[in-house]
């Protein structure tokens, strides 16, 4: 009975926030929302337009930093386990390796915007 409640809320809650995502951006529509491109570029221009590779690198470097932020978001729960010995090296490991990186991103200034 409990695992029939629990479908029945799940899929009610998400039946709702979908009908309230499909719904609500429509009824605040104006010109920059509803125009084909939202990256800044003009639409009606050559499409041959030179294109930064900085944007590129930020954005990997975000993708990077992302995923190992999302790999140490485990840790406070990890903390309470009983192989600690195990755990914190690991852990040590993982932030280690996301100081590095960042350092090395600095150091070949691929953070500095200007060219």
């Amino acid at each position: 009975m409990n695992m029939a409640i629990t479908l029945l809320t799940n899929t009610l809650l998400a039946s709702l926030l979908v009908t309230i995502a499909f719904w609500l951006p429509q009824t605040y529509t104006y010109a920059e929302k509803t125009s084909p491109y939202e990256c800044g570029f003009d639409p009606l221009g050559s499409a041959r337009l030179p294109f930064s590779m900085k944007f590129f690198l930020v954005a990997i470097t975000f993708l990077l930093f992302d995923l190992e932020i999302a790999l140490l978001l485990p840790l406070p729960w990890a903390c309470q386990t009983n192989k600690l010995q195990t755990m914190l090296p690991m852990a040590l490991m993982l932030i280690l390796l996301l100081a590095i990186s960042l350092a090395y991103e600095w150091s070949q200034e691929g953070l500095e915007w200007s060219e």
